[in-house]
Order: structure tokens, then sequence, then C-alpha cells
């Protein structure tokens, strides 16, 4: 990306890897270097014999030993809980993060650090200006938006424009996640713009839901008639951040897709909007257990899928099964189940 990318201009009214994850703002005062989560009181159990409290020391302390992990993406998907679940005492441990070897963590920082409002993170984001890397360069742009520097909105528009299609979806994502209406016009033109690849046309119709314009719910739609099962579990997302009446009513009709993997994405978005109706779904995983015979890669897709949902969902019929996630092989599993139990105690 060229330095324009990084210089803003004036205001005119002209978006590889993505990390998807909700903004939560937080207070500013940080305990540097504490290793173990705050105790902010009794929460009650959520079902017999399990208490949230005691799963949530063991759920930090896996989102704080992955921010160290030696794999890349392990560090990276802990960076997005950090930023989703509020843990604002292991900002400074992400910070750091900004100067890491990999470009994927040093977006991913940089979103949290926008995310968390962590102002003492400005320089860090401000040197990332020079980064090889365009992706990061925009992240960077990203987090001063969060932080009040809102001129830099204006990189991000014009970057969506890019030829480089990853940067052009991430920039995408990122107008929808910095809340930015004003760039809707722009969105609508990235979705149908001949030169954008399917994955720039997929995330710009899940930023203009997001924005919350309702224009987009035909096309959401289409997304969830797609025969690729990955099409649609991007639709299902969409429609969870659309939130409207419809896209709830689509998403109780992909409770019954043929796929797995797509129930349980549409379980976990209803849950998002207090909606339950997915936890027969989930149920079945383990009541049918259907993911016996399973390739491990698929095993733990749809594993992580599983427990996002539960996270999102929250009875106690579902997260009696949480504890086995935290121990489980896998380090994806394990951070995925970290993040439903930090999501659930939020709920509670």
């Amino acid at each position: 990306m060229e330095n324009e990318f990084c210089e803003p201009k004036a205001n005119n009214t002209r978006t590889g890897f993505l990390v998807h994850g909700l903004a939560l703002a937080c207070t500013m005062l940080l305990a540097l270097g504490c290793e173990e989560p705050m105790n902010t009181g009794i929460i009650p159990k959520v079902a017999q014999g399990i208490d949230i409290n005691d799963l949530t020391v063991q759920a930090y302390r896996i989102i704080l030993d992955s921010l160290s992990d030696k794999d890349p993406s392990i560090r990276a998907n802990a960076i997005e809980v950090v930023a989703q679940t509020g843990q604002i005492r292991l900002v400074p441990k992400v910070q750091r993060l900004l100067e890491d070897e990999f470009a994927p963590v040093r977006f991913a920082a940089a979103l949290a650090i926008g995310d968390l409002e962590y102002s003492f993170g400005a320089r860090g984001l401000q040197r990332l200006f020079k980064d090889p890397d365009s992706n990061v360069k925009i992240a960077a742009c990203y987090g001063m938006v969060k932080l009040g520097s809102v001129k830099y909105r204006e990189v991000l528009r014009r970057a969506v424009a890019s030829t480089d299609q990853t940067v052009r979806a991430n920039a995408a994502f990122l107008l929808g996640k910095s809340r930015d209406r004003n760039a809707l016009k722009l969105l609508y033109w990235a979705m149908r713009d001949k030169d954008s690849a399917d994955k720039v046309a997929y995330q710009a119709a899940e930023s203009i839901a997001t924005l919350g314009d309702d224009r987009i719910y035909p096309k959401l739609w289409t997304m969830l008639l797609s025969v690729y099962a990955d099409v649609r579990v991007t639709g299902v997302r969409a429609m969870g951040a659309l939130g409207t009446r419809d896209a709830r009513n689509a998403l109780i009709r992909m409770l019954s897709d043929e796929v797995l993997e797509v129930r349980l994405a549409a379980a976990e978005q209803l849950g998002m909007l207090n909606d339950r109706s997915g936890e027969p779904e989930v149920l079945d995983v383990f009541s049918r257990k259907l993911t016996n015979r399973m390739e491990p890669v698929d095993h733990e897709r749809v594993n992580v899928l599983t427990v996002l949902a539960i996270g999102r969902i929250a009875t106690p019929a579902l997260m009696k099964h949480l504890p086995q996630f935290l121990t489980n092989e896998s380090k994806a599993v394990r951070i995925a189940a970290a993040r439903a139990v930090l999501q659930s105690r939020m709920r509670n």
C-alpha cells in the first residue's frame, strides 16, 4: 500500500486475514503485569456442579498462555478474545504484540488496542503506519479512529478501492467495525464492483449489515441459498449482524440446514440476539454424537463452532459441557472454550 494510505487527506466523501470481534469500551485504569483475573463478586453457578468462577480462572489462564504461544494463529486468536471479552488486564501484553514478527498478529493487536480504547497504545499504532504489510497499516488506522482520531476514517475509505483484494476485504471489514455509516455507498460499490473478489463482496455485505442497513437483506438471503456451506456460514453471520426480525427468522430457518457447521453458526448468532432457539441443535452434537468418525480437521472445526454457540446461548444444559473443551487437545478449541466461558460470565 502506498504511503497515501497512512497520510490522512482532507475530508471528502470517497475499504488474507480478517479478524472478527466485538468492540468493547473499557476503562483506562489498568493493573500492569497482573497475572490473575480480578474477583468481581460471586457469580451464580450456571449448571449443577459447574461454577463459573472456577471456569473463568481456567479461561483466563488459557488466554494468557496463548498470547505467548509459538503459533502466530493462536496468538492472534487470543488477542481477539481479549478484545471481545474486555480482558483489560491483558492489554499491556497485547500492546507488546504490535511488534510481533507475524502480520496477522500485529493486525489483531492493532484492532484490540482500538477496541479497548487503550490510549497508551497510540504511539505503537502510529509506528505501524510504516509497517511493510498494508493490512497492518489500515488496522493501525482503525485503532486510531477508535482512539478518537476520526481523520483516519478517510484512510480506510480509500483502502477499500485497493487493487489488493485482501486489503480491500479488510478495509470493508474495518469500515463496518468502525460503524462508519457514511461509508455505506462505498461498501455497496465494493460489493458490486466487477473487480472485487468474492471475499470482498461477502465482507462488504456483512459490513453493510453491521451498519444496520436492512436494504442488504436480499443479498444476505442469496448467500443463505448458496450451494457452498462456507458462504452460507458467512450469510448467517451477516444476518446476525443485521439483527432485524426478518434476519432472525432467516436464522431460525438455517437451523434446519443439512450441514452441521451451518446449523451451529445459526445457533450462535441467534444466541447473540438473545434467542435460544438453537439450543436443541447444539445439544444434538452431544446426544447424537455427531462428531464421531469425523476427520480431525472437521472435528476441530465443529468443536469450535459448538463451544462458541454454547457461550452465546449459555443455558445450564449447554454450559455443563464446557469444562471438557477447556482441556481439549486442540489449542483452537481451548481458546474458543475460554471465549465462551468469558462471554457467558458477561451475560450472567
